[in-house]
């Protein structure tokens, strides 16, 4: 731990936490691999400095795989709370791990997506970004992220969602045993390509295919339907718009009631303020 003497309890549990073993999918679990060296940047002076400055100002976090070195700000960053702290350094020991563990090259997208799932920041009911990004058809291919991870805090939150749901689906297709299998038979062949072919007898353009297909049902247009908050809320929006023409009878009945009202005789002159009958036309004997 590297870090100023006045951050000396946070640096504590830092070293606390990075020491505790947490499930590592594929692996079982580990924590953050020996002679890892982590940094506790103060100001973003020293976070520049510590990371070479290359690092996006939205950045919670930095990961330096070949020098097994994490770089944390203890300054707050916009749109980082303080209490996903824990998870983002389980999210760079996750790109320690994988760069320990996985012979290079190692796809940007498997990194980032195993990071996110790893550290427990990957929750499927709040991929709503991911949901909207398909439905208005803004997602990028997966490949595209290999070019350049996006600088703008937006459009890295969403190649963050699209590694994930990747590394989701992977679990998912053969179960943990299967993604176990995968990256075993990764290092021994040596390129995630030759390790997909030789689990499940398939190319990674066809293994991106199905991803792609099972990433539009899961997160595209028909799933909104699916989400228990969204039909909460069209139900309270249908019940609201069901309550107007309600309320226009209503109003039009408490105008016909003062109508009504107002064609009623004057209240008795003797107090009884009864309510009694206008008086008839006479009949035969001239009485009323």
């Amino acid at each position: 731990m590297v870090h100023a003497p006045r951050e000396l309890s946070l640096a504590r549990e830092v070293l606390a936490t990075a020491t505790r073993p947490m499930p590592l999918p594929g692996f079982g679990r580990g924590a953050a691999p020996e002679s890892t060296t982590i940094f506790l940047a103060p100001t973003p002076r020293d976070f520049a400095a510590a990371t070479g400055g290359g690092a996006p100002e939205w950045a919670g976090g930095i990961a330096i795989p070949h020098a097994r070195v994490i770089v944390l700000p203890t300054y707050p960053i916009p749109g980082v709370r303080p209490a996903d702290a824990a998870a983002t350094l389980r999210h760079e020991i996750a790109h320690l791990v994988v760069a320990e563990r996985l012979p290079e090259p190692v796809p940007r997208w498997f990194t980032e997506g195993y990071a996110e799932v790893a550290s427990g920041s990957w929750d499927v009911e709040s991929a709503w970004t991911l949901r909207v990004a398909f439905l208005l058809g803004r997602a990028p291919r997966l490949d595209s992220l290999e070019l350049a991870w996006p600088r703008s805090a937006g459009r890295a939150r969403l190649a963050y969602l699209l590694s994930a749901t990747m590394v989701d689906h992977l679990r998912r297709r053969t179960g943990e045993e299967g993604f176990a299998l995968l990256l075993q038979n990764w290092r021994r062949e040596g390129t995630l390509d030759r390790s997909v072919r030789v689990t499940w007898g398939m190319t990674m353009g066809q293994l991106e295919d199905e991803w792609r297909k099972d990433v539009r049902r899961r997160y595209g247009w028909l799933s909104l339907g699916a989400n228990v908050g969204l039909i909460w809320f069209a139900a309270m929006l249908l019940g609201l718009i069901a309550l107007i023409p309600r309320r226009r009878r209503n109003r039009a009945r408490m105008a016909a009631m003062e109508r009504e009202n107002l064609m009623l005789p004057p209240p008795r002159e003797d107090g009884m303020d009864l309510q009694y009958p206008l008086a008839g036309p006479p009949d035969a004997d001239g009485r009323e």
